[in-house]
């Protein structure tokens, strides 16, 4: 049993308003009760490559996995990826990075964990409130947690794209971070690129998310970031859980 209730998603990715070949990948896999997304490292050779690579080994789960299994799963796939991703850069040439970040959500019976390497956000709207239920492993999230610079200046940072966590990275190991908890009716999570979260407020992804209903609300977290001429490359998985 995936989960004890009824669960829907969607998922939407696009090239975004000024960009010319999107470097974004998910996984939308209710059958396995797992998605994710995955962000090629900006500024790095083939952040597409990487992203690909990372999906297509989560794609490829077995969908009988328990969900221990299921996590182990993800992170020992995920760890292939890191040393094979390195391995490729390697072979490229001695200053190549080939890296992504990473977010997944993994739902089975009647809990959630959220795992994620780098700035790609995992958030849960529940009871009307929306609230990111990931740590951003980026430089400007160091500078706020250490109150070095104010949470609402962070965006505006010069070094706001610099991450300090990916798959593929200079890392002998990458370690995930995880989060998990009981789910509840009316749990709604969306995974998104840090495309959607640095267009869209965490108000605006609330309001979309809530007036959005049950038609497609990737697709409408989408367009009001491309109406908003997103810059970056643009994925949203959103994940609905209700009782049966």
């Amino acid at each position: 049993m995936i989960a004890a209730g009824r669960i829907t998603s969607w998922a939407t990715t696009h090239v975004g308003a000024r960009r010319t070949h999107n470097e974004d990948t998910m996984v939308d896999r209710p059958d396995l009760g797992l998605w994710a997304v995955a962000d090629g490292a900006g500024g790095h050779d083939a952040g597409e490559v990487a992203s690909a690579m990372i999906a297509e080994t989560l794609e490829a789960i077995p969908p009988d996995a328990s969900p221990t299994e299921l996590l182990t799963q993800v992170r020992t796939r995920i760890a292939a990826a890191h040393a094979a991703l390195r391995a490729e850069a390697e072979r490229r040439g001695p200053e190549v990075v080939i890296a992504s970040t990473v977010v997944v959500l993994v739902v089975r019976e009647d809990h959630f964990a959220c795992l994620w390497a780098g700035d790609s956000r995992a958030y849960l709207l529940r009871g009307g409130e929306l609230q990111q239920i990931s740590h951003d492993h980026s430089l400007v999230q160091e500078l706020v947690d250490s109150g070095a610079i104010r949470p609402e200046d962070a965006e505006r940072h010069p070094h706001a794209n610099v991450i300090t966590r990916a798959i593929g990275a200079a890392l002998d190991d990458v370690a995930l971070d995880k989060v998990s908890d009981r789910l509840q009716p009316g749990d709604r999570f969306l995974l998104c690129s840090d495309g959607l979260n640095k267009t869209l407020t965490d108000t605006d992804l609330a309001a979309v998310l809530i007036g959005a209903g049950d038609t497609a609300p990737t697709e409408a977290l989408i367009a009001a970031a491309l109406a908003r001429q997103v810059n970056d490359n643009v994925t949203a998985v959103v994940v609905a859980y209700e009782m049966a």
